[in-house]
């Protein structure tokens, strides 16, 4: 009988301790249910509540604590679970999937266990033995009307929260409407991640470049105001980097995946599919900033590259972008140094195609005759593979242009036709590739004299990619050797500008110093001149500009031992055999260069 509060037997009611002030938390929930849990109950109540029970037992002492997870309350036939974020959900969930099929390979058919799950991401009350809100009963409308079993649904939510890929495997099952819910939720279904699903949607043809992922550099503090900057300094070096003919870059929407994520190399490198990974930590202060780098090679997992450098905030990203241009330069050349060794250490077969491209375009700029001819090795090599490509074509017209530029030729015919050949090759695969359209150009230039159709490439070049450094430098110098010095100054400090710090760069300022002569800007084009035989002494076009700008500043004597250098390096130079090869021959402002080097002692 229940006795009133005034009655003389009425028991004492014990004190109630005060409930726990609620919060509302933005938290992940997770449902499991135990699919046609009456009939396994009712077949086997001892085997099947003591599996449960182990299971419960072994989310909540192996599952929850690495995940930052709680478990919020077991029923006889389900558990509710929450987290700081969807991505342990699934996590978790994939987990206690996997968990329950092991278990159930010992289990007679028919009596597996087998759970069904939903995922929701919201504003939650949480208590101390529950959690309350719309987001546990659309969790639980998820796993209920849509999950079967063995399945995972999730919502939009929580989709937002998740990688595909990385985190899951997702599909989308569109709006769907679940019971005592008013509006259509977007459900999708989600399996452990994994590459095996991945659709293939790029072609077979073999990467003719190495690829690299920049990953957002991560913060040593935790200073709000200065959190953005990995992600900021990531952007600038995926754009600088992506300004390269010689390097793929994976664009930032793929990297940003890997933020906050802890990842090795080798697992970055299989997701994104490149050959190396840049990634680093920085530290700031009120003023300053320092970066620590790492480039690693996805192959060996090994670093091949670290630099610590250290910047003002001030000037970290002005327009200059010293901090970005060295980062730059110094990781290209680490690439360019790694894939050279390679290609100069094993034989031509067994090489990869990137490590044949990159190696050739080193090699072709050293100047040296051995290098250059196995330059010309390795892009046959490439081509010969059978992969209609654009690139190696397009470098192997530069490589014979490079070859009569140099003296080297032995019959100036055959290798004008190996050019015009291969660069119409390389029109015809990509009629859209600045890279073939400048390169076309460079062949018209020097090797048909055809200076209307290499202005057209070059502007259509430069329309095609106005990033495309190497096309505003062979545009620029077009103009310079038709005598338009002012233009051809301006295009050539354009092309600097947006390769400031390139691996070629003695090729940038030879031609710079070509622009700088022909517009009068002769102790300009000297020190441009300079500049490029620090970076390679034996570009005797280079020894050529240095050699009249020394003479037209009245450093005479100067001059002639810059020509006796020449001589030295090219013995069969006459100005007449220059001027027969010369673009700008017909131009005044090639007879006055050519008056000039017989000035300085070159043979008429």
């Amino acid at each position: 009988m229940h006795e009133g509060p005034d009655s003389e037997n009425a028991v004492p009611r014990p004190v109630q301790a005060q409930p726990r002030c609620l919060n509302k938390e933005v938290r992940a929930v997770l449902l499991v249910d135990m699919v046609d849990s009456v009939r396994l109950i009712a077949a086997d109540e001892a085997g099947t509540v003591a599996r449960w029970l182990n299971l419960v037992g072994e989310v909540t002492t192996k599952v929850l604590p690495n995940l930052s997870g709680r478990l919020v309350k077991s029923l006889g036939d389900g558990m509710l679970l929450e987290f700081p974020d969807a991505r342990s959900a699934a996590a978790a969930a994939f987990e206690i999937q996997a968990s329950s099929r092991k278990k159930n390979e010992a289990v007679a058919a028919g009596k597996e266990i087998l759970l069904r799950m939903g995922i929701e991401v919201g504003v939650v009350i949480v208590g101390d033995n529950d959690v309350y809100g719309h987001s546990v009963n659309v969790a639980a409308r998820l796993m209920t009307t849509l999950a079967r079993p063995g399945e995972i649904i999730i919502s939009a939510h929580a989709r937002d929260q998740l990688v595909p890929m990385l985190d899951a495997d997702v599909e989308d099952l569109g709006d769907c409407y679940l019971k005592n819910v008013e509006s259509p939720v977007r459900a999708y279904r989600i399996g452990p991640p994994g590459l095996e699903a991945m659709p293939v949607l790029y072609g077979i043809r073999p990467a003719l470049l190495p690829s690299i992922a920049v990953v957002p550099f991560a913060a040593r503090t935790q200073t709000p105001e200065h959190q953005v900057l990995g992600e900021v300094l990531a952007d600038e070096l995926i754009g600088a980097l992506s300004r390269s003919h010689s390097i793929d870059v994976i664009s930032r929407l793929s990297t940003t995946a890997f933020r906050v994520r802890p990842a090795s190399v080798a697992e970055i490198g299989r997701h994104l599919s490149v050959n190396y990974v840049l990634s680093g930590v920085y530290h700031t202060d009120t003023r300053s900033i320092v970066v620590d780098l790492e480039l690693s090679e996805v192959r060996s997992e090994r670093v091949i590259w670290s630099e610590r450098l250290p910047a003002q905030l001030a000037t970290l990203l002005s327009s200059e972008l010293e901090l970005i241009n060295r980062i730059v330069a110094d990781v290209y050349k680490a690439i360019v140094s790694q894939e050279l060794k390679r290609a100069r250490s094993a034989r031509l077969p067994t090489l990869e195609s990137y490590t044949l491209l990159l190696g050739a375009i080193s090699l072709m700029h050293r100047m040296s005759l051995r290098d250059f001819l196995r330059a010309r090795d390795m892009l046959l090599a490439l081509i010969d593979r059978g992969s209609r490509q654009s690139i190696p074509q397009a470098w192997l017209a530069q490589w014979y242009v490079l070859r009569i530029q140099q003296g080297w030729t032995d019959d100036i015919g055959r290798d004008t036709a190996e050019a015009v050949r291969c660069a119409n090759r390389a029109l015809d695969e990509d009629p859209d590739s600045s890279l073939a359209l400048a390169i076309d150009g460079l062949v018209h230039t020097h090797m048909t004299k055809r200076h209307d159709v290499a202005q057209e490439r070059y502007n259509l070049a430069v329309e095609s990619n106005p990033n495309d450094a190497l096309a505003w430098l062979l545009k620029g110098t077009q103009h310079a050797l038709t005598g338009d010095g002012v233009q051809a100054v301006s295009d050539t400090q354009r092309a600097l500008r947006l390769s400031p710090l390139d691996p070629h760069s003695y090729y940038y300022n030879s031609l710079s110093a070509t622009a700088h002569i022909t517009a009068g800007n002769n102790q300009l084009a000297l020190q441009h001149a300079e500049v490029s035989l620090r970076a390679n002494r034996s570009h005797t076009s280079t020894l050529r500009v240095k050699a009249v700008a020394q003479w037209r500043l009245g450093l005479e004597q100067e001059a002639r031992l810059t020509a006796a250098e020449l001589l030295r390096l090219e013995p069969n130079l006459t100005v007449s055999g220059w001027l027969k090869r010369s673009p700008s021959a017909p131009y005044p402002n090639g007879q006055a260069f050519a008056k000039t080097l017989v000035s300085i002692g070159i043979p008429e």
